[in-house]
């Protein structure tokens, strides 16, 4: 039976996720799922400035606003907590997400998810995050058995264009966001495939 059914390519294209007891080890980095203890942590970096904002969101006004979203990352599981090893910090975090509706129809029977990422702005140009995407990609594509991730930047997010470009992330195309904080934004997508 042929569909025309959006919302149906779209669940056909995402892969099942639950990361809540995943644990994954770079040589600087722990990825786990985060814990209601990483709550200071979280709201240290995510209430900087600008930190948010280059991911599409922004920056917590409020602990209880950090909680909040906290929460929703254990119950979705699908989101990891950057952790250094030196300190057991919490710094960022990297979600495997749902692809977006506007890919192409040679997509559509393979298994694929979205990548976002962000890092506390004292761990910047660190190859910090490099680190980490490459160890959830590895992940994603030898456990979960994902056959492409995808990812978005903004375009004037040089840095984080640069992490997808190490990683072998090739253009896919240009696209426009509207983000949470009312704001428009020019902005590149990204494939990597698992050859």
């Amino acid at each position: 039976m042929k569909t025309n059914n959006l919302r149906e390519r779209v669940n056909n294209m995402n892969a099942q996720i639950n990361i809540s007891n995943v644990i994954l080890e770079t040589d600087r980095l722990i990825l786990r799922a985060w814990e209601i203890t990483d709550l200071d942590d979280f709201f240290e970096y995510a209430s900087v400035k600008g930190v948010g904002e280059k991911a599409g969101w922004e920056h917590h006004k409020s602990k209880d606003e950090s909680l909040e979203i906290l929460k929703m990352f254990i119950d979705e599981k699908k989101v990891f907590a950057i952790v250094l090893k030196e300190n057991q910090k919490a710094i960022g975090s990297i979600g495997v997400e749902e692809c977006r509706q506007d890919l192409d129809k040679n997509l559509e029977n393979l298994l694929g998810r979205e990548l976002g990422y962000v890092l506390s702005k004292d761990y910047w140009n660190n190859g910090i995050m490099t680190e980490a995407v490459s160890k959830v990609i590895e992940y994603c594509f030898k456990i979960l058995k994902l056959n492409y991730l995808i990812a978005t930047c903004f375009n004037y997010n040089i840095e984080s264009k640069k992490v997808l470009k190490k990683l072998n992330f090739k253009f896919y195309k240009d696209i426009i966001i509207e983000t949470r904080y009312n704001t428009v934004e020019k902005s590149t997508l990204m494939i990597l495939k698992n050859n």
